[in-house]
């Protein structure tokens, strides 16, 4: 039911951006914008504190969750080769590659897939590997990405630097979440910031939807979007080749959990497209690569439940 659900919101979500875009194009692009930095500066500031103080993170799984922020580093570092040396994208379809490539939906979709697939008892196995291995990978990873690699991020280093540390407030929920006791964090609020996060999803993907019908109006961008070399790079790299390196790299040394496997290969996040809008990366590579990589994990998803 959790995947049903899950797949209903996003098609929804996006289906109302395309055609509020088609309606209203300049008045639906703002407002997309506009619910892009609200989830920015309030809804993810929110889900990420009350669940990290309320959260008991146990290191037992350790040496997988540092096998897959080195995973994390090489796949990003592999996205940034082959767009830039290879390709000879711009810096910023390149920094959207970069970001579309490590920024998984651990949380809107992980959470659910999780449970639909493995089972409850496999959930906070999951959770450790979203707080520790996709928060730094958003905060640090896709920020920083955007803070260097971005058209509205200034110029030069000193600037840069500032853009990065005035437009990352989910960095500060965390470490505000990290030092917080739990009695800052009661039931009823981390209730009521998981109901958000999974409010988010169709909203977040208002915006992707209005961004991909931009591109059509403008004659930009066929819909749905075409599979370029940018999109199929960003793709493969988030839903192949995380999962296949992370699972190499632990082979020699641990049996790896099965939520972290499958936490591996989630599609694109949302928050992709936060740090695309905040800092000026190519939005319609980031919405593009979200598409489709989420598209296919789902029916993939699907297909698993069915057999």
């Amino acid at each position: 039911m959790g995947v049903l659900l899950t797949a209903a919101l996003i098609i929804a979500g996006t289906a109302v951006g395309v055609g509020a875009e088609h309606r209203h194009p300049m008045a639906a692009v703002a407002l997309a914008r506009r619910l892009m930095l609200i989830i920015l500066y309030f809804a993810v500031p929110f889900v990420i504190f009350f669940n990290l103080a309320h959260a008991h993170i146990s290191i037992d799984n350790g040496v997988g969750l540092l096998l897959a922020l080195l995973t994390t580093v090489l796949v990003g570092t592999f996205a940034w080769f082959v767009s830039s040396r290879v390709l000879k994208l711009s810096r910023a379809q390149t920094g959207a590659v970069m970001v579309a490539s490590i920024v998984g939906n651990t949380t809107y979709l992980g959470y659910p897939l999780t449970v639909a697939l493995l089972g409850h008892d496999n959930l906070p196995t999951g959770v450790l590997y979203d707080v520790l291995v996709g928060g730094p990978a958003l905060m640090l990873g896709a920020f920083g990405i955007g803070a260097a690699f971005g058209d509205r991020a200034g110029e030069g280093l000193r600037q840069r630097s500032k853009a990065f540390l005035t437009r990352n407030p989910p960095l500060y929920a965390a470490i505000l979440g990290l030092l917080a006791p739990s009695a800052l964090a009661p039931t009823a609020l981390v209730d009521a910031s998981q109901i958000l996060a999974v409010a988010v999803l169709p909203v977040g993907f208002f915006a992707v939807g209005a961004t991909l019908a931009e591109g059509a109006e403008h004659g930009d961008l066929p819909f749905p979007p075409p599979i370029n070399a940018p999109v199929a790079l960003g793709v493969v790299s988030r839903i192949a080749l995380a999962p296949a390196l992370l699972m190499l790299l632990a082979a020699p040394l641990i049996d790896l959990p099965s939520a972290y496997r499958l936490m591996s290969a989630m599609p694109t996040g949302l928050n992709a497209m936060i740090v695309s809008h905040a800092y000026g990366l190519d939005s319609r590579t980031v919405a593009e690569v979200i598409t489709w990589s989420t598209a296919i994990v789902v029916v993939v998803a699907l297909i698993s439940l069915l057999l």
